[in-house]
């Protein structure tokens, strides 16, 4: 789309300058688009206005209120209608605007690192200047730069690491969100590129937490989500305040029951949720509030495992599935009021104890803070929540929704919010697809009913209901993992994931109208420098989309195509700058192996510099967390520093990892996780077999799940190790699940067990139950805010452990949460774990 020339930022670290751009597109007067399709934000006279409306399709109601649908509208149709709900929607989701000072970088300028990653790149309208993170300053944070200049800016000096970034189409505002305190929780933020205007659109309220969604195409306005304040969360909780307090009557709505629960329905630990604080939007770990002080018990619904539930869609079929799979459609309906579309349970429309399901709130929010909020959805007791893409006629929103491994993709009609069509779609990057410019045709990357990500071109009616999806491309073994447009919309970049390393295509879309097929012509790979994609950020008016690039032989960078071929920003680390001079890094080697039972595993192998073939070295077995993570031949500086002091790595894909096809990630599910725990001991034995590694002296490193399965793996096979390394692992699944966020616990059920159908099988699972087969030291490392995984989880097991005369440490990283995020702390963590471990394997 087009707009004014692109900012140009001041000297780096000197003070702000006039931003280039006039005012923003006027409006028409009646605050709606022109056609009388999309709810506009409603201008107000001041604070009270804002507190008494929120406007949605021309129709009011409390603040905060959801609309009343004007009708029921069409539905897909393999869903049942369900009548609409009245009940208001929680009045304290609606975001609130905080200015904050202007900033435009320190004047004093600190000691920059030069072994620096710049990464999550968002260019301007003009293709010249990108907004992205770095950590040059020893946090990520937020700066600006030109593609092909030297002079780099910095916006935001706050110590809070930054974690997502978007530059508003019209080139006004850079949109972010950061982590206060390093913490989980995460808030929307927004300034001008000259560091002007700076402010927090969503979750300044302590406790509360807001995410990023996508701009609205003329950039007048932002998706964000929202989730309830920490004040009002955990009903009957005398340590939290009256249960419900600033939330509607929890008898004035009912959701209904989701079908498929038939066997495993119950009383249940913190699944589902009463308010809408109880649950948060996903993406990357980093969305959490603190752990629960003790556990709700609430019956809650679930769904079917998607393998239970698919169907096969071959390439290019047209009439190969229904609007809505089977997986969804006991689930779909109004996104608005978070009604399901299957038919009610036992405990009638309502949810299981028929109170308010709390949830997730999106809004269209004014950066500029004059207008009011206008609703977009409300998902009651939701995992994840996210505004994808808007059409440029502002008829139809496009949303990601669903836990790990039951995401899904709805089109919702802005006018009433009814959901028109749902398609499953992958785990991983959550900007899953976009709409064409005409709104006919929707684009996602879904992998419904295979085994890899593809992708799907769905056509869609006026009224938004999709017909069957193409899929408009694919590969055989390697799925899509990362999906971009360019701003007119008739192309698009596609990163395909090719056995942990990356391969980039840029396809020509077909013009809009068209028929047949979806592609207007022959893909065109493009050469990378490095092994991995991370992000794609389209750019208009160059030859091609900037990209962040991450391999083994560099820290994360920037990179822009100029005649098809990729060119480092200046701004970003070079490669020589990666690692001190005098110790290169060290370019991986994949592994191949087969599991006891037969299914086929692989990984990446680090030999420690200096060492012969067929000298077995010390080695440290590291496991990833996720466990739908992936091990990537990019550079760790973990890593690095185990090799620097002479110890072999090996990174191994063990059964749950993503990456290798939906069976694969699927086969730690119920009982696999016994065979997931297998898989860490045939890894080490095949490092044995293979002459790499010296069986006496094998120590095995984990976080996350992968702290998890080191701790498993030390009481499950308590001779294979002589020491272990556990950060953020879950010790007892019972504590975790009393512990954690309810949107994690919900995701969890699904992959772990339920906590209390499945209390046998998660009870044998966890590592604690094993304790008294320990044998060697183990350190535990935790960040002090992590609410995923909370902090007891490592406390508890360092204590069983000293208890039984095993030497066991903690290492309690401040300002952190589940991910370790500022430079200091990371150094902390890899120097320790080093030490650690070279100290037990010596000899």
């Amino acid at each position: 789309m087009t707009g004014a020339p692109g900012p140009h930022p001041p000297t780096p670290m000197t003070g702000a300058r006039p931003h280039p751009h006039g005012s923003p597109p006027p409006g028409t007067p009646d605050g709606t688009d022109p056609a009388g399709a999309m709810p506009r934000l409603s201008r107000h006279d001041g604070p009270a206005s804002r507190a008494g409306t929120a406007t949605t399709g021309g129709r009011t109601g409390p603040a905060g209120a959801g609309p009343v649908p004007a009708s029921t509208g069409p539905v897909p149709a393999s869903t049942d209608p369900v009548p609409a709900p009245t009940g208001p929607v929680p009045a304290s989701t609606s975001p609130v605007s905080v200015p904050l000072p202007d900033t435009a970088g320190p004047r004093d300028t600190p000691r920059w690192l030069t072994s620096h990653g710049c990464w999550y790149p968002s260019v301007d309208p003009s293709g010249r200047f990108v907004a992205f993170i770095c950590d040059r300053g020893g946090v990520p944070q937020l700066w600006t730069g030109p593609v092909d200049g030297h002079e780099v800016h910095l916006l935001d000096s706050d110590p809070h690491p930054v974690k997502e970034v978007a530059w508003s189409p019209d080139g006004r505002w850079i949109a972010y969100t950061t982590a206060p305190g390093g913490g989980e929780h995460t808030r929307v933020l927004c300034v001008r590129p000259d560091g002007t205007g700076r402010r927090v659109l969503a979750g300044a309220e302590p406790g509360s937490s807001a995410h990023l969604g996508c701009w609205q195409h003329d950039g007048t306005a932002l998706a964000v989500t929202v989730a309830e304040p920490v004040a009002a969360r955990r009903a009957g909780d005398p340590e939290e305040g009256p249960a419900h307090e600033g939330l509607a009557d929890p008898g004035t709505y009912t959701a209904p029951r989701a079908a498929g629960w038939a066997s495993r329905d119950g009383r249940a630990v913190l699944l589902g949720s009463p308010h809408p604080s109880e649950a948060g939007p996903a993406a990357h770990p980093g969305e959490r509030d603190e752990g629960a002080r003790g556990p709700l018990r609430q019956d809650v619904p679930s769904v079917p495992p998607r393998h239970e539930t698919s169907r096969t869609v071959p390439s290019r079929a047209p009439d190969a599935v229904p609007a809505v799979s089977a997986r969804t459609d006991a689930r779909l309906g109004d996104v608005a009021t978070g009604r399901g579309a299957g038919a009610p349970g036992p405990h009638g429309a309502g949810g299981p104890d028929g109170t308010a399901g709390g949830g997730l709130a999106a809004y269209l929010v004014d950066p500029e803070g004059v207008t009011a909020p206008v609703l977009l959805a409300v998902e009651r007791a939701a995992a994840t929540l996210r505004v994808c893409d808007i059409s440029r006629d502002g008829r139809l929103a496009l949303l990601r929704r669903g836990p790990r491994g039951r995401r899904e993709a709805l089109v919702v009609r802005t006018a009433d919010l009814r959901t028109t069509y749902a398609l499953p779609v992958a785990d991983g990057d959550p900007w899953v697809g976009r709409f064409s410019p005409d709104g006919r045709t929707l684009w996602l990357r879904s992998d419904a009913a295979r085994e890899f990500a593809a992708l799907f071109a769905v056509r869609l009616s006026p009224e938004g209901e999709g017909r069957a999806p193409v899929v408009a491309a694919e590969r055989a073994d390697r799925g899509l993992e990362l999906l971009a447009f360019g701003r007119d919309g008739h192309t698009a970049a596609l990163a395909w994931n090719a056995r942990g390393a990356s391969e980039l295509e840029i396809l020509a879309l077909a013009p809009a109208g068209g028929t047949g097929d979806a592609l207007a012509g022959p893909p065109r790979a493009v050469p990378l420098p490095h092994e991995v994609v991370t992000r794609i950020a389209p750019a208009e008016n160059r030859a091609g989309p900037v990209l962040a690039l991450s391999g083994s032989q560099r820290r994360p960078g920037v990179w822009w195509l100029s005649d098809g071929t990729a060119l480092r920003t200046p701004w970003s680390s070079r490669d020589e700058d990666a690692v001190p001079p005098g110790r290169p890094p060290v370019r991986p080697v994949p592994v191949r192996l087969t599991a006891r039972d037969g299914l086929p595993l692989s990984g990446w192998y680090y030999r420690a510099p200096g060492r012969g073939p067929g000298e077995p070295a010390p080695c440290v077995i590291h496991l990833h967390g996720g466990p739908e993570e992936q091990e990537r031949p990019v550079f760790n500086p973990l890593y690095h520093e185990l090799l620097g002091r002479g110890l072999d790595v090996f990174a191994p894909d063990v059964r749950g990892s993503s990456g290798h096809g939906r069976s694969f990630v699927d086969a730690d599910l119920g009982t696999g996780r016994f065979a997931a725990i297998q898989d860490v001991a045939d890894c080490a034995a095949h490092a044995v077999v293979a002459r790499l590694a010296d069986p006496r002296r094998l120590a095995v490193m984990g976080r996350s799940y992968g702290g998890y399965l080191v701790m498993a793996s030390l009481v499950r096979h308590p001779d294979l190790f002589r020491t272990g390394v556990a950060a953020c692992g879950m010790s007892d699944f019972a504590t975790f699940y009393a512990g954690t966020e309810p949107w994690i616990a919900e995701s969890a059920a699904h992959k772990y067990g339920h906590p209390e159908h499945d209390r046998e099988l998660l009870r044998a699972l966890s590592p604690m139950t094993g304790i008294d087969a320990l044998r060697v030291p183990v350190l535990a490392v935790h960040g002090e805010h992590d609410t995923n995984v909370p902090p007891g989880e490592s406390e508890q097991f360092v204590r069983a452990a000293r208890e039984r005369g095993v030497t066991a440490e903690l290492l309690t990283l401040r300002n952190e949460g589940h991910d370790f995020l500022r430079a200091d702390s990371r150094r902390i963590y890899r120097r320790a774990a080093a030490d650690w471990i070279e100290r037990h394997l010596a000899g």
